[in-house]
């Protein structure tokens, strides 16, 4: 008897503090501290432009900000590369490089070895579950 006495003790407990006010705000507060942390993550990566795309033929071989809304880039377009200023209200021709610049290698930029180290363990799961589903057909 004493075993079921004590859990009616403690779910009685555990609801009583769900209900209980401070704790109902300690946890909205603790959601919304996730939330702003979400966001503050977001903005951060936005401004500071944290993730480099390539696309084939065109991709960002280098980035400097020059200001708080201004950016030069160097871009490459096939086998040219073009420096490149952008503002909020244009992109404007700077030049085209005759010396080509090296675009950063995946050990200079820890966030492409990550994304690239993220996209192999993937794509090996991704084969494993694939293989698995192909012996159990």
């Amino acid at each position: 008897m004493l075993p079921l006495g004590f859990s009616s003790t403690a779910v009685a407990q555990s609801t009583q503090s769900i209900t209980n006010p401070t704790s109902v705000l300690s946890i909205f507060l603790s959601l919304l501290l996730v939330v702003a942390i979400i966001f503050a993550l977001a903005y951060v990566m936005r401004r500071f432009n944290v993730t480099h795309s390539s696309n084939g033929q065109l991709k960002v071989v280098a980035s400097m900000m020059a200001g708080a809304k201004e950016r030069i880039m160097v871009i490459e377009v096939g086998d040219e590369q073009h420096l490149v200023g952008i503002t909020s209200q244009s992109i404007s021709h700077l030049s085209k490089l005759e010396n080509s610049i090296q675009s950063q290698q995946p050990a200079d930029n820890p966030g492409a070895l990550f994304k690239q180290k993220l996209v192999s363990a993937m794509a090996g799961k991704l084969n494993t579950s694939l293989k698995e589903e192909k012996h159990h057909g």
